[in-house]
């Protein structure tokens, strides 16, 4: 779990606590959300796709004292077996209803700009997350399904074409010249974050990590 929590020693087999946990963020949305009925009743199970419990999943609302959510989920299967905690939750932190259904719309010519075209904008940055079907998530993806995304990634970007095409650069092996140079030019973030460390995204740091630059 990467927790440092005195609680880790009451662990079960499958990588979870086995008595109800302390939960050290006491006014989260965990705190309010997983209950002794429901955490007697799920945390003994794991994910099919990553083996992820609820024990992962709540470990920074146990281990800190700051959080509002406190959860994670490992995999999208985190959502379907944990529904009993995660569907009130995330109901309260968005604020919708149970029945609240999901829409997407790609077509880009819909989004109008509201920026000042006098302003002074230097650079902008947009960050997008996407999971595929099969792996888990940061929090639970495991070293070997880790290392399958960035070896699906290195053969799709090699086929990029004309203005798409760039460059990975893996983080294992990376000369030190090179990690430092993209950081300092805020392409790569550095590892470290005890949010990221306890929820388990650091897990086989560096492996299975890189960045795409073109």
């Amino acid at each position: 779990m990467g927790c440092g929590s005195s609680q880790a020693a009451s662990g079960s087999a499958n990588g979870g606590l086995s008595s109800f946990p302390t939960i050290q963020s006491k006014h989260s949305l965990v705190a309010k959300h997983v209950t002794k009925e429901k955490w007697d009743k799920l945390h003994e199970h794991s994910t099919a796709t990553s083996g992820f419990t609820l024990a992962k999943a709540i470990a920074c609302a146990v281990e800190f004292d700051n959080q509002h959510c406190g959860i994670y989920a490992g995999d999208w299967d985190s959502y379907k077996d944990f529904a009993e905690v995660f569907d009130p939750l995330i109901q309260e932190y968005h604020g919708i209803s149970a029945d609240a259904k999901h829409t997407s719309d790609m077509d880009f010519s819909k989004i109008t700009g509201n920026v000042n075209p006098e302003a002074p904008v230097h650079s902008t940055r947009i960050r997008v997350g996407r999971s595929i079907d099969g792996f888990g998530l940061s929090p639970g993806i495991t070293q070997e399904q880790r290392v399958g995304v960035e070896n699906l990634f290195k053969t799709a970007s090699a086929n990029f074409k004309d203005e798409l095409a760039g460059t990975y650069y893996p983080l294992t092996g990376m000369e030190e010249s090179v990690r430092q140079l993209l950081v300092d030019d805020h392409f790569l973030f550095v590892s470290g974050d005890r949010n990221l460390t306890v929820a388990g995204m650091e897990r086989d740091w560096p492996e299975g990590r890189g960045i795409f630059h073109n």
